[in-house]
């Protein structure tokens, strides 16, 4: 019997995508690798570092321009209610110095400043009349008494005072505050609060048309006796 050799396989046929053949994968997919992140990295250090910048400054920058520092505050106000008003002619022993008001002279200062101590008990009527009275040491340095009497209001009357336990202490009828100098912040809030009188029994009754002489003694008998 006669073997035949077997017949070579038939050449298998696929078809062609209308167009011609499919193009070869590209070698990065084909490799299996996956596309570059470096630009979305880059992107997220430059807003974390922008983020901590914006954070700094937000607590250097009120540390460089003093903004830490507490406002302002009136808290150490001497507050003393129930002051007499009683009219005497003679001298007064205050439980407070300098007086926040009481038992005072029949005649009250005028209004200004004076370079010279000034009498308590006239001041205190002064005062009754809703007289801000800035008092400072003696020894306060020309440009600061110049600032106070520049901060003092129409109704007011500035003196030194001897003896004073703080460069400058400003004083209405009730009120008091010992303060840390002429520039002190507090003075000018102190005025804007009390300095109309709120807290005198006679807010409108002014120092003008006083005594001038700043220590006339017991009472001289000028002046109005209200």
């Amino acid at each position: 019997m006669t073997h035949q050799p077997p017949y070579p396989p038939l050449p298998t046929h696929q078809p062609q995508p209308p167009g011609g053949p499919a193009p070869e994968p590209a070698a990065a997919a084909t490799a299996g690798t996956a596309p570059s992140r470096r630009p979305e990295v880059l992107a997220l250090l430059v807003a974390l570092a922008v983020a901590v910048a914006l954070v700094l400054a937000a607590v250097l920058v009120p540390l460089a321009l003093g903004e830490d520092e507490e406002p302002p505050s009136l808290a150490a106000v001497l507050v003393v209610d129930e002051l007499s008003a009683e009219h005497r002619t003679d001298d007064v022993d205050y439980d407070h110095s300098p007086t926040l008001g009481g038992p005072h002279d029949p005649a009250w200062l005028d209004c200004g400043v004076y370079d010279v101590p000034v009498r308590e008990e006239n001041v205190a009527h002064d005062l009754e009349h809703g007289t801000v009275w800035i008092t400072h040491d003696p020894d306060l340095p020309a440009p600061d008494r110049a600032r106070l009497a520049d901060l003092l209001p129409a109704n007011g009357i500035m003196s030194p005072y001897p003896g004073l336990d703080a460069p400058v202490v400003v004083t209405v009828w009730g009120r008091q505050l010992r303060l840390e100098g002429a520039d002190d912040p507090r003075l000018p809030l102190f005025i804007a609060r009390f300095g109309a009188g709120e807290t005198a029994p006679e807010p409108f009754a002014s120092c003008a048309g006083g005594l001038s002489d700043p220590d006339p003694g017991p009472y001289a008998g000028a002046g109005s006796q209200v």
